[in-house]
């Protein structure tokens, strides 16, 4: 009978020996690592996938100089890894957890992007609300009575793109040049 132990140790050594673990975990540590020793991966990259290529967590880390994994011995020992390798080593071990994890992604995707339209609909109301106010104040106080209607346009199309500017950070035209496919909202 094997222990808990051996079985996970044994495990975590089929996953570290996969060729495409050991390049997401080079990728890993070229982000977050910067003593990790390319040449020595590139090393065992070329033996990784023949039969004989073996591969443990604490080889990997003496050889690399690898930080996202600690190997430690004794009573409390074990792999422990960044969430972000615990996370490709459960996908990995586990398909249902990898499904879940795509579908969580999505869902959190889905409502940030709820989020923002939210957000962006609601500064467009106040400006649609302040746009009387707005188009008031500039009749008042810009707008000369000697001026033609295109001038006074002008004007208006200035002023207008100054206010997209100020709440949202670009023109109307940026706006509809970034976003064709929608429609607009308030008019």
């Amino acid at each position: 009978m094997t222990s808990g132990f051996k079985a996970g140790s044994t495990l975590i050594g089929k996953w570290i020996s996969n060729k495409n673990t050991l390049e997401y975990l080079a990728i890993w540590e070229s982000l977050h690592n910067l003593q990790f020793n390319y040449t020595e991966f590139e090393v065992i990259k070329q033996e990784a996938g023949t039969n004989r290529f073996v591969m443990s967590a604490g080889q990997w880390i003496q050889k690399t100089l690898a930080k996202g994994m600690i190997v430690s011995s004794g009573r409390s020992g074990g792999t422990f890894a960044h969430k972000d390798i615990a996370s490709h080593f459960a996908m990995w071990l586990s398909p249902e957890f990898q499904i879940y994890l795509i579908n969580e992604f999505h869902r959190l995707k889905e409502e940030e992007n709820v989020a923002n339209l939210g957000q962006w609909s609601i500064q467009r109301l106040l400006s649609k609300i302040n746009y009387s106010i707005h188009t008031d104040a500039i009749k008042e106080t810009l707008i000369p009575n000697t001026l033609t209607a295109s001038q006074v346009n002008l004007i208006y199309a200035t002023e207008a793109d100054l206010i997209n500017v100020a709440i949202f950070g670009i023109t109307a035209k940026q706006w509809k040049q970034k976003n064709p496919s929608k429609k607009r909202e308030y008019t």
